[in-house]
C-alpha cells in the first residue's frame, strides 16, 4: 500500500494524513499505518456489490475529471483520471446504511437489502450506462420493450443518486417511465421539484429555491446590494444562478456582473473563459461575490483570482464547494478574502467513522477479501465494473480527515427512507417481513404519504418530494494556518447570524461594503442613473405623493381626499377650507355687511320720515321704500357665502342675489318710463303715463318679480349651482366652493336684471334737465352703469376662481352694489332732505320737461 506522498504522485489528490486536525483512535491509527508498510493493495473496490432479497443501486462519483471525453471515436467504457474522495464516503454511507439495516430486527427482519454501486465520474455519459444496467429485467442483461411495466420486474429496487443535478436530470427521466423510486442526495436544482416531470424522484436535500433565500437574506442583513454573481457552466449553476436573480431583483440586491464558468477545464477556451470573468468581476468594483459552482470549477476559478491579483472579496459560497478539498489544494487560498456560505442543517451518523475505520481494517485481511470478492461476482461483475480501481490504493490516514466533513446523513437518509416503504409495503410485524415480490412502482405511495425515521429523527417527503432540513451559515476561519467550518449562523425560514464570530478580512475585521448606491431614506424613491439599471440616486417624493417600499422607482399619489408634505411615507387626511366665520376676511367683510345693512335702514327710515315731500313723491315715493328692503335684504344675503357650504346653500345663493336685485330695478323701471315718455315721447305721455304712474306703477313691479321667480325656477331646473369638492387648488386642504353646473342657467338667471337695468339707462341717459331743476333720471343712470361697471369685473373673475376668494368675490360684489345703488340714488336725495330742505320743494323737484303747477306735478304721483 502506498502513502499520500506516492499518491500525489501518481495524480491522486488525497489530504495529508498527518494534518494536526486529525485525531484517529488508537487501535486504528496502529492498524492503518501499520498496514500502509505493505505495498499490496486492499479489496475495498469489492465492497460495493452485494447480493440480497432486494437491491438498491447506487450512483456515486467516486472519480473525477474523465480521460480524453472529446477524443472518444468508439464507445467504450469511459473511465475517470482522479479518485473523488467524497464520492467514496458517500458510497460508505450507503454501505453503512445497508448494513446497520440488514442487522435490524425491527426495521426488515428476515429480508436483506442488496446492493449495486457505480461510478459517475460527475460526467452524464458515464452515469447513463449503469442507470441502463439497473433497468434491465432481473436476472438477464436486456430492458424488455413492453407496452405495459406494470408487473416488469428490472434488476433493482430503487436508486440512491446520484449526486449532481445534472445527471439526476438524465436520469430522473428514465427511472421515472418505469416509476422506480430515485433518491439524490445532493442535487437541489429546482427544476427537479416538478412532480409532474419526475414522480419517481426524491432527495434527501433541499432544493435551490430555499438556499437562494437563504444567501438573499445574508445580504439583506449586511446591506450588501451591489455583487457580482458567477455560476458553473451546468444545471445546477444554471438553475441556481437564475433563482438568485429573480429574488435578488425583488430584495434591493443589484448585479454588477453575472457570468459562467466552465465545468469542463480542459475545453481550449476555459483558461481565457476564466481570466475574462476574473477581470470582469474586478472592473465592477464590487466588494461580494456569490459562487453557485461545484468544487472543480469553483476551485479554478479561485486559482485564477489569486494569479491575477483580483484582491480580497467576500465569497458566498455553498456547500457544493465549501466543505470539499478546494483549501487544501488551493494555493495561498487565504489570500481570496472571506468566504460564507451555506451547508445543509445535517447531523452525524454515529458509528460511521467507527464503521468505515474497521472496513479499512477488515480490507486489508486476505480472509476478508476472498469473501468480498465471492460476493461480488454473485452480481455478474462481467457486466459492467465499477471503475473504483483507485479506491485499493487509498488508506483510512487518506479518508479520514474528510470524514469529519463530508456529509453523509443525506445518502443514509435515502437508503433508509427506501427501507421504511419497503417495510410498509411488504407489511412487516415484529415477527418478520413475509418475502413477497414487491415491485417498484408500490413504494411510490408509501414513500409519498408516511414519514420514516432516521436515528430517532423523524423525516417526511414535502409535496416535491423534498425534504428542507434547513442551512447553517459556515465561515472559514483560519487558525495557524489550518481551516476551521466553524458555524456562524442557522437559516430555516429566517436567518440568525453571529456576526461577532465573523472576523472579515478588513483592516477592522468589520463588514465591508459594497454598494453602487446609498439606501434611499424613507419618503425618497430610487431615479435609475447611467447605464446600470441597478445605481440610481435617492429623490424626495413631491408633495401628494408618498414612498411605498424601498424598491420603489417612483412615489405613489395620494388618494384625492389625502395629501401629503413632500418625502412622506404615509399620505394624511386633508382638512376642510372654506369662509371660516372667524377669519379676518370673513370678519371685515360681515362688518361691511353690517354698515351696509345700517345705511339702508337709515336711508329708509329718512324716505319714510320725508314720505310726503316733493323729492321722495318724484323719485318714487313708496316704491323707494320697497327698493330699499330689497336692498337691506340683498345686503344681508351676504351671510349665506361664509360657513360650510351645502347643496343646499349652494342653491339659494344665485337666486336670493338675482331676485333682490331685481326687486330694487323693478322698483326704476316705472320712473324710468315715466321719464321717457315725458321727454323723448311727450305726445303720447298724456295717454300712457297712468300705466306707469301711481297705483298701477306697482302692477309693473308686481309682474317683474313674478318674472324673475320664474326665471329663478327655470334655473333650479336646469342646473343650479352645487357643491364641488376642489382638491387642486390647494396642496392639503380640500375647498368647499360652490360650483357653477349650467353657465346658460346662470345667464338666464341674472340676464333678466341686466336687461332691466341696461332698459333703464337707456330711457334716462340722454335726459337733460333745465337749470334750478333737480335731475331725478340721473340716480338711475348712474346707479345702473355702476352696476354694469361692477358685474363685467364680477363675471371675469368669478368664472375663474375655485379657491374660498370665489365666496369672497360674490359677497364684494353684492356690498358693491348695494353701495353703488345707495350711493348714486339715494344718498343724493338724503342730502337735500337732511342738509338742503330748502331745495325740497315743488318747484325743483319736478320731473324733466314738466311745466305744469307744482300741485299737478305731486298729485300725479
Amino acid at each position: 500500500m502506498v502513502g499520500p506522498k506516492e499518491l500525489k504522485e501518481v495524480g491522486l489528490d488525497v489530504p495529508d494524513p498527518f494534518s494536526p486536525k486529525m485525531k484517529l483512535p488508537g487501535l486504528w491509527l496502529c492498524v492503518s499505518f501499520g498496514c500502509a508498510a505493505s505495498l499490496s493493495p486492499s479489496c475495498l473496490s469489492a465492497q460495493f456489490r452485494r447480493p440480497g432479497d432486494f437491491i438498491l443501486g447506487g450512483l456515486f462519483p467516486f472519480g473525477k475529471d474523465t480521460v480524453n471525453l472529446t477524443a472518444r471515436s468508439e464507445p467504450t467504457l469511459l473511465r475517470c483520471e482522479r479518485l473523488f474522495m467524497d464520492g467514496l464516503i458517500w458510497a460508505l454511507g450507503m454501505r453503512f446504511a445497508i448494513d446497520q439495516i440488514n442487522n435490524s430486527s425491527s426495521l426488515l427482519p428476515g429480508i436483506r437489502l442488496g446492493y449495486d454501486m457505480y461510478d459517475t465520474c460527475f460526467e452524464p455519459l458515464v452515469a447513463l450506462q449503469p442507470s441502463l444496467l439497473f433497468l434491465t429485467r432481473n436476472g438477464t442483461t436486456g430492458i424488455g420493450i413492453l407496452c405495459n411495466y406494470t408487473e416488469y420486474q428490472p434488476r433493482i429496487t430503487a436508486i440512491i443518486g446520484p449526486h449532481k443535478s445534472d445527471l439526476c436530470l438524465l436520469t430522473a427521466k428514465l427511472f421515472s417511465s418505469f416509476l422506480i423510486p430515485q433518491v439524490s442526495y445532493g442535487a437541489s436544482s429546482e427544476t427537479l421539484s416538478n412532480t409532474e416531470l419526475y414522480p419517481s424522484f426524491y432527495r434527501t436535500v433541499p432544493s435551490d429555491k430555499n438556499l437562494v433565500e437563504a444567501v438573499v437574506m445574508l445580504l439583506n442583513q449586511f446591506g450588501w446590494n451591489w455583487i457580482a454573481t458567477v455560476g458553473s457552466d451546468d444545471e445546477y449553476g444554471r438553475g441556481a444562478q437564475a433563482l438568485f436573480l429573480s429574488m435578488a431583483g425583488n430584495d434591493n440586491i443589484c448585479i454588477a456582473f453575472e457570468g459562467f464558468i466552465p465545468t469542463d477545464l480542459a475545453e481550449p477556451n476555459a483558461r481565457k473563459q476564466l481570466e475574462d470573468t476574473v477581470k470582469l468581476i474586478n472592473s465592477t468594483k464590487v466588494n461580494v461575490v456569490v459562487l453557485f459552482a461545484y468544487s472543480l470549477p469553483a476551485q479554478a476559478l479561485l486559482e485564477h483570482s489569486i494569479r491575477m491579483g483580483l484582491g480580497k472579496k467576500v465569497w458566498i459560497g455553498t456547500e457544493a464547494w465549501m466543505l470539499s478539498d478546494v483549501a487544501a489544494y488551493t494555493p495561498n487560498i487565504q489570500s481570496i478574502g472571506t468566504v460564507l456560505g451555506f451547508v445543509s442543517r445535517t447531523g452525524t451518523v454515529p458509528g460511521f467513522r467507527e464503521y468505515v475505520a474497521e472496513l479499512f481494517s477488515s480490507v486489508e485481511q486476505e480472509k476478508f477479501c476472498q469473501q468480498s470478492r465471492e460476493l461480488s461476482r454473485l452480481m455478474n461483475t462481467e457486466v459492467l465494473d465499477t471503475h473504483c480501481q483507485q479506491c485499493d490504493h487509498v488508506t483510512l490516514g487518506d479518508i479520514w480527515p474528510l470524514l469529519r466533513v463530508t456529509m453523509v446523513q443525506p445518502v443514509h437518509m435515502a437508503v433508509y427512507s427506501v427501507a421504511h416503504a419497503l417495510h410498509r409495503a411488504l407489511g412487516c410485524t415484529s415477527e418478520g417481513c413475509p418475502k413477497t415480490p414487491i415491485r417498484s412502482w408500490q413504494l411510490l405511495h408509501f414513500m409519498n404519504t408516511l414519514p420514516f425515521e432516521v436515528n430517532g429523527q423523524s423525516f417526511r417527503f414535502d409535496q416535491s418530494h423534498g425534504t428542507n432540513t434547513g442551512y447553517k451559515l459556515i465561515f472559514w476561519a483560519w487558525r495557524d494556518g489550518t481551516l476551521t467550518y466553524l458555524p456562524v449562523g442557522d437559516y430555516d425560514q429566517s436567518l440568525y447570524i453571529q456576526k461577532s464570530q465573523i472576523q472579515f478580512h478588513t483592516a477592522d475585521k468589520k463588514e465591508p461594503t459594497s454598494e453602487c448606491f446609498r439606501r434611499c431614506q424613507p419618503g425618497q424613491f430610487r431615479r435609475i442613473k447611467g447605464f446600470n439599471l441597478c445605481c440610481y440616486d435617492c429623490t424626495d417624493c413631491s408633495e401628494n405623493t408618498f414612498w411605498s417600499s424601498t424598491d420603489s422607482t417612483s412615489c405613489s399619489p395620494c388618494p384625492q381626499h389625502q395629501w401629503a408634505p413632500a418625502r412622506s411615507t404615509q399620505c394624511h387626511e386633508r382638512t376642510e377650507r372654506f369662509l371660516f366665520w372667524d377669519e379676518p376676511m370673513a370678519v371685515a367683510l360681515m362688518t361691511l355687511m353690517a354698515l351696509t345693512a345700517a345705511l339702508s335702514c337709515l336711508t329708509a327710515l329718512l324716505f319714510l320720515k320725508h314720505l310726503q315731500t316733493p323729492m321722495v313723491q318724484v323719485a318714487g315715493g313708496g316704491r323707494n321704500l320697497f327698493a330699499l328692503l330689497w336692498l337691506l335684504l340683498q345686503s344681508l344675503s351676504c351671510c349665506l357665502y361664509v360657513g360650510r357650504p351645502s347643496a343646499g346653500l349652494c342653491a339659494v345663493q344665485q337666486l336670493s342675489y338675482a331676485l333682490c336685485l331685481n326687486g330694487c330695478f323693478s322698483t326704476f323701471v316705472p320712473k324710468a318710463l315715466e321719464i321717457s315718455l315725458l321727454t323723448e315721447f311727450p305726445r303720447c305721455a298724456p295717454r300712457l303715463l297712468r300705466w306707469v304712474t301711481h297705483g298701477r306703477a306697482w302692477l309693473l313691479v308686481a309682474a317683474s318679480l313674478l318674472t324673475q321667480a320664474l326665471l329663478c325656477f327655470c334655473h333650479l331646473r336646469l342646473g343650479p349651482d352645487y357643491l364641488v369638492a376642489d382638491y387642486k387648488s390647494l396642496p392639503s386642504e380640500v375647498v368647499l366652493v360652490c360650483g357653477t353646473q349650467s353657465w346658460a342657467a346662470f345667464a338666464l338667471l341674472h340676464g333678466y336684471n341686466s336687461c332691466l337695468a341696461f332698459a333703464c339707462f337707456l330711457c334716462t341717459f340722454m335726459v337733460q334737465t333745465p337749470a334750478r331743476r333737480y335731475n331725478v333720471a340721473r340716480g338711475i343712470t348712474f346707479a345702473t352703469l355702476i352696476y354694469f361697471i361692477i358685474w363685467i369685473f364680477f363675471v371675469v373673475v368669478f368664472a375663474t376662481l375655485r379657491t374660498v376668494l370665489r365666496a369672497v368675490t360674490q359677497i364684494c360684489t353684492i356690498q358693491a352694489t348695494t353701495l353703488g345703488i345707495l350711493a348714486s340714488y339715494f344718498v343724493p336725495k338724503c342730502y337735500i332732505m337732511v342738509f338742503r330742505p330748502d331745495l325740497n320743494t315743488g318747484d325743483y323737484c319736478q320731473n324733466p320737461a314738466e311745466e305744469e303747477p307744482e300741485e299737478d306735478s305731486v298729485n300725479r304721483q
